[in-house]
């Protein structure tokens, strides 16, 4: 396909620039109703009927009153092809659910999911027997790609996928966009037009995956199976229409691969310490702010467990899908929903105590569901994983000790956190974004000494050197836990200095 002609920036700014030279008139009688299914001489209310009945699209922006005449019948054919393709196509629900994933995947610029769109839009446009180009979308080779253009296409985003290597995520605030690589959000050269040209972006991601945004809703997210997820903002939740596409980029998840050259988020010998950490069951909690690769380096940990070990994963939306990549695995994934009690963190805990589980794996602890993990951490559930957002590792187990005290029990405080940073906390690993790269910038053990939170450094990196020291030990306690359930670890951590050797 002619990249120049399915550029939809000049289709975009040569409808608006320049006005049609060929008279219409003629055209428009002969087509105006062609492929609508509606006659010449019905009635207005028959027309509305019909144009209600094969365009469920009432939310869509209505531009043909703000076109030329053969712009109108334009759109009106886009809105016809548009109520075709969101009728769902499948006989069972995992065809309909593919079928959904292949208009997201081609509206977010998946190429073999584009092709096959355009291969329908073609089909459909050949059956209606619609096969002159009305004068505005002339800058096209055929008319289908001009009518994939409306429905499909993506603005000026189309420019910022085109260079989609590294491409972590695109941020659109109203007309601005922002480029997110390497966990680091730049102004992309590009601007939407207008706010009504996000809002059609808007309209086509959630028609086609059966979800709304209006006024009642003002809000909308999409997620695709391959991890990659759609969140959506209008008018009056935002002060601005809001887009974000968060991409799946990661394709390898474990140790050696964070430790590589290439990503550098660990080396060797702290890959060497958490491998032994997980081996022998200690809890530990990751914090970090947002896209400092907690995620991934939970991912990573997660597919160094014993596959046979049971594994439960409770989250509000399924970003670690653990099951795609390590199918397995023995891991039952919850996805929890707050706003209902029936499918909320608090029942997903209940049911998955009951379910035999070896470690519990909760991607970010929260105020409702903290009781329950902090339970699980302490009868019998070792080697759990959680997240929190805090500022410092010594944060972590007071944060986690005011969500606890939020239920209205009557605890002691301090017994509760000394209690959580004994079996809760035992492992603390913090991550952040350095030069661009994501980095374990800390590797601490939790102890509680005269009555306080204290972390022992195992690891920390220097922003200066781009080095890690390592100045602490492992304390008695850990050293026990770890000669327990790996020898063989144990003795390696002696070679490596993370134990200490008798008479130290």
């Amino acid at each position: 396909m002619n990249e120049e002609k399915f550029s939809i920036i000049t289709y975009m700014h040569e409808r608006k620039g320049e006005e049609s030279k060929v008279s219409s008139s003629a055209w428009l009688g002969e087509v105006k109703w062609a492929g609508t299914g509606i006659r010449p001489g019905a009635g207005p209310r028959t027309r509305q009927k019909l144009r209600s009945d094969r365009t469920d699209v009432s939310t869509l922006i209505d531009r043909t009153e703000e076109k030329k005449p053969a712009d109108a019948v334009f759109y009106q054919w886009v809105q016809d092809i548009r109520s075709e393709l969101v009728l769902v196509k499948g006989r069972t629900e995992e065809e309909k659910q593919h079928y959904n994933e292949t208009l997201n995947r081609a509206i977010l610029g998946y190429e073999e999911d584009r092709g096959k769109i355009l291969a329908m839009i073609h089909d459909l446009v050949t059956k209606r027997r619609l096969s002159d180009l009305p004068p505005g979308a002339n800058s096209y080779a055929t008319l289908p790609e001009a009518i994939f253009a409306e429905i499909i296409g993506l603005n000026v985003l189309e420019l910022v996928l085109k260079h989609k290597e590294g491409l972590e995520e695109i941020q659109v605030v109203g007309r601005r966009i922002f480029e997110v690589r390497s966990g680091t959000p730049v102004p992309s050269p590009y601007l939407l037009p207008t706010l009504k040209d996000l809002e059609r972006i808007q309209q086509n991601l959630v028609l086609f995956n059966n979800d709304t945004l209006n006024p009642r809703k003002r809000w909308a997210e999409v997620v695709l199976r391959d991890g990659s997820r759609v969140t959506m903002t209008g008018f009056g939740f935002t002060a601005e229409p809001t887009l974000t596409i968060r991409f799946y980029t990661v394709k390898r998840f474990d140790l050696a691969s964070l430790a590589s050259s290439e990503l550098a988020t660990l080396d060797t010998q702290m890959k060497d310490l958490i491998l032994s950490l997980i081996r022998s069951y200690f809890n530990m909690v990751v914090i970090g702010p947002t896209n400092s690769g907690k995620t991934n380096l939970i991912k990573a940990i997660i597919a160094e467990m014993d596959d046979n070990e049971r594994i439960i994963t409770i989250e509000s939306r399924f970003e670690l899908n653990l099951k795609r990549n390590f199918p397995l695995k023995n891991i039952i994934e919850y996805e929890i929903d707050e706003s209902d009690p029936r499918h909320s963190g608090l029942q997903a805990f209940k049911l998955a105590l009951r379910q035999s589980p070896k470690r519990i794996c909760h991607a970010e602890i929260r105020d409702e569901d903290a009781n329950l993990y902090v339970r699980a951490c302490t009868r019998g559930h070792e080697g759990s994983i959680t997240s929190v957002h805090v500022n410092e590792l010594e944060d972590v187990p007071d944060a986690i000790t005011d969500m606890c005290m939020l239920d209205g029990r009557g605890m002691n405080p301090a017994r509760l956190t000394k209690r959580i940073t004994e079996y809760v906390t035992q492992i603390g690993i913090e991550m952040a974004i350095v030069r661009g790269k994501r980095k374990i910038v800390r590797i601490g053990e939790y102890n509680y000494e005269n009555e306080e939170v204290r972390v022992t450094d195992l690891a920390l990196y220097d922003i200066f050197t781009d080095q890690w020291t390592f100045p602490g030990k492992l304390s008695h306690h850990a050293s026990q836990k770890i000669i327990k359930h790996d020898p063989g670890g144990f003795n390696m951590l002696m070679k490596l200095d993370f134990i200490e050797k008798e008479g130290e």
